[in-house]
């Protein structure tokens, strides 16, 4: 079972067995402070409790029975809020419990020298530190989080990400990062671990995942603020009804005094319970609903402001682009064929192990069969890249066959005493324009022709900037490219504006630059290099394939590594804004409901001609008291399933949602009490217990 089916099930037996426990463990006085509201009811239920005590003893303001009616439905209502919470958590807690089934010592193969084929001594993998450099081969777990340094593997990630299809890592790309827990299905890896015991990824996403239930988003903060206002303006309202009550009766001679057990029913009734009870569940499973998506979310915050997004910067490389180039086109010289240049390419290219060399000797060989050839036989001698030369190539049979940047095989050329045409040139400034990269290739003091190197937009991703365009939020390309190839790539890619050749200090500077105009900024990285702006946004999505810095510079992981999400990111940190306005508005309006049954009942016996104010037609005072507060029980239960789903998200305006809103919200809030509170009140009056 992956944890996408376990989180994914709302109501699974064994989350709410454990629910219910733990809502009868949260009725401690230090569990309940911590939502006021709702701890002002947890006070009125032990108020109640002690007056039915009382009323048992002889000494009683109202029948015992009804004291006990009422003293049971306050206590469901702090249970059922409880139980909101808790099943909100219990997801959580089972995430975490999944992921701990992924964390295991496993033995590791730790190599003498850090390459393949040298001796390894076996270990535990709780003993690997930083630095360390394993081998793991078909069949074994990666005994933790590090980088391969060497080979190329098949692995199954489905215990970190519940996906069951296998993704290739290897060397050389942007997919070189590995997972502890994770398992290699065929060929093998060296590894060069980057975390210590106790700081793997794993570590870090189970205590993240424990620890969301206790972060509170600002707007949560704010509206716990307003809660306690409300409930402290009725609670002093509430308190001063008992002596103008007796008052009351003193001059007039007639009726009774309201009992504290139907004002403690009245003060619950008119605090605002509903939404006061299901605050903290709203909270905790928007970060379950990012679960679901296989987003692990440092905290509610990050959560809330991606609901709030208004500019978002994407990184080229691996995110908008698959993150390898790979080979498209080989684009010969005059008097050169295309084949005669696939196949110096190729020769050029059998030892280069970059993505990009493997893929022009794997287009060479869809495109004229040339197979790699047995050249160490040849007595072949391979020139490996480096950064002062800036090419590589073999020496093959007096032949000098060289591959790289345009300005060093023209330097190369040169040299040999030949001549580099202009039409090579030309062939170059087209590919960049077009936003590939060119490669040149050379034999001796002869250019052949270009390589046309490709960065392969992800596909459906200019559909869903267009999405992100109707949710009003603008897109930024980042990368290292010259303008030139960033032009053509945004253009291919759709997205409203690039920034070129941007370095770490320029991506900060254009981060701060939208900020300081009231923007909230969202960012997707994977690389090292993307960790200063990632720390700087305001939502920062780090791709679980990236490197170790953009990780921990995050407040979000994604471990699909699947940029293009952050628009279900948003649209769910915007589903739990529009969750928690929603069941606000129902809950005010569902207390102006509750006013018209409790309040004409409540002061019916100290002045009779409020009964007029009866419009619901309730039978009896105790009646409408009775349902009002099982329908103030009721109706948090009822909400359960919408605070942990969520209300469905759709891309309108700000101001079709409030007028949606306050439709249906606000107007059901009003309708709803009429019909609950009528209708229990039939079924007491039917069963005889009022």
């Amino acid at each position: 079972m992956t944890h996408k089916a376990l989180s994914s099930s709302l109501f699974d037996p064994d989350l709410l067995k454990q629910a219910v426990w733990e809502a009868f463990k949260k009725l401690t006085p230090q569990q309940q402070w911590k939502n006021p509201v709702m701890f002002v009811v947890y006070l009125g239920s032990l108020l109640t409790t002690l007056l039915w005590l009382q009323a048992l003893a002889g000494d009683s303001e109202e029948p015992a029975g009804f004291i006990l009616t009422i003293t049971i439905w306050l206590w469901f209502t702090v249970l059922f809020a409880n139980f909101a919470e808790a099943a909100a958590e219990g997801r959580s807690k089972a995430q975490a419990a999944f992921l701990r089934t992924a964390k295991r010592d496993i033995a590791a193969k730790k190599l003498d020298d850090p390459r393949y084929g040298s001796n390894y001594t076996k270990i535990a993998g709780s003993n690997l530190v930083k630095g360390d450099v394993v081998l793991i081969e078909a069949g074994d777990f990666v005994p933790g989080d590090g980088d391969v340094i060497e080979g190329v593997a098949s692995v199954d990630e489905s215990a970190i990400t519940g996906e069951s299809a296998p993704v290739i890592r290897e060397s050389g790309g942007d997919f070189s990062s590995v997972t502890g827990g994770t398992r290699v299905l065929s060929d093998w890896l060296v590894v060069r671990i980057s975390a210590n015991p106790g700081e793997t990824f794993l570590d870090r996403m189970i205590s993240m995942v424990e620890g969301a239930k206790r972060q509170k988003t600002p707007n949560e903060i704010a509206l716990t603020i307003l809660l306690v206002a409300l409930t402290l303006v009725f609670l002093m309202a509430t308190a001063t009804l008992l002596p103008f009550s007796l008052y009351s009766v003193e001059t007039s001679g007639a009726g009774r005094p309201i009992s504290i057990t139907v004002l403690v029913a009245l003060l619950v009734c008119l605090i605002p319970t509903t939404i006061g009870g299901l605050l903290s569940a709203i909270g905790v499973a928007g970060i379950g609903r990012m679960m679901q998506k296989n987003v692990i979310a440092t905290s509610g915050r990050a959560v809330e402001a991606a609901g709030d997004v208004d500019v978002l910067l994407l990184d080229k490389t691996g995110t908008i682009t698959l993150g390898n180039r790979q080979a498209a086109a080989f684009i010969p010289a005059k008097g050169i064929s295309e084949k005669q240049l696939a196949d110096a390419a190729q020769l050029a290219s059998l030892t280069d192990e970059t993505p990009e060399g493997r893929s022009i000797v794997v287009l060479a060989k869809q495109k004229f069969g040339l197979r790699e050839r047995d050249v160490q036989s040849l007595g072949a001698t391979f020139i490996h890249f480096s950064a002062q030369t800036r090419m590589s190539g073999v020496n093959l049979q007096g032949r000098q066959i060289r591959k790289g940047a345009e300005d060093a095989i023209k330097q190369y050329v040169t040299e040999q005493g030949g001549r580099f045409p202009d039409e090579i040139q030309k062939m170059v400034v087209d590919v960049a324009r077009r936003g590939s990269t060119p490669l040149v290739v050379a034999d001796g003091k002869q250019a052949l022709g270009v390589i046309e190197l490709k960065d392969i937009v992800k596909g459906g991703i200019k559909e869903r900037f267009i999405e992100l365009r109707q949710m009003g939020i603008k897109t930024i390309m980042i990368t290292g490219d010259n303008r030139l190839t960033a032009a053509a790539i945004a253009a291919e890619a759709g997205v409203d504006d690039f920034l070129a050749e941007a370095t770490p200090e320029a991506k900060l500077a254009l981060i701060r630059q939208h900020q300081a105009d009231g923007r909230l900024v969202a960012m997707t990285g994977d690389g090292t290099n993307d960790a200063p702006a990632l720390a700087q946004a305001d939502v920062a999505v780090a791709m679980n394939s990236g490197t170790q810095a953009a990780k921990e510079a995050g407040n979000m992981v994604d471990l699909d590594s699947n940029p293009t999400k952050l628009i279900e990111i948003v649209e769910t940190g915007k589903q739990m804004l529009m969750t928690r306005g929603a069941l606000t508005t129902f809950s005010v309006a569902n207390d102006v409901a509750k006013y018209f049954a409790i309040i004409p009942a409540a002061f019916a016996t100290t002045y009779p001609a409020l009964n007029v104010l009866n419009v619901m037609g309730l039978a009896t005072p105790a009646s409408a008291i009775l349902s009002a507060v099982i329908f103030n029980a009721l109706i948090i239960i009822a909400l359960i399933p919408l605070a942990l789903k969520g209300i469905k998200y759709r891309p309108l305006g700000a101001e079709k949602l409030l007028q949606n809103n306050l439709l249906v919200y606000g107007v059901g809030g009003l309708l709803v009490p009429f019909i609950g509170i009528k209708a229990i009140d039939l079924v007491l009056v039917t069963m005889n217990l009022v």
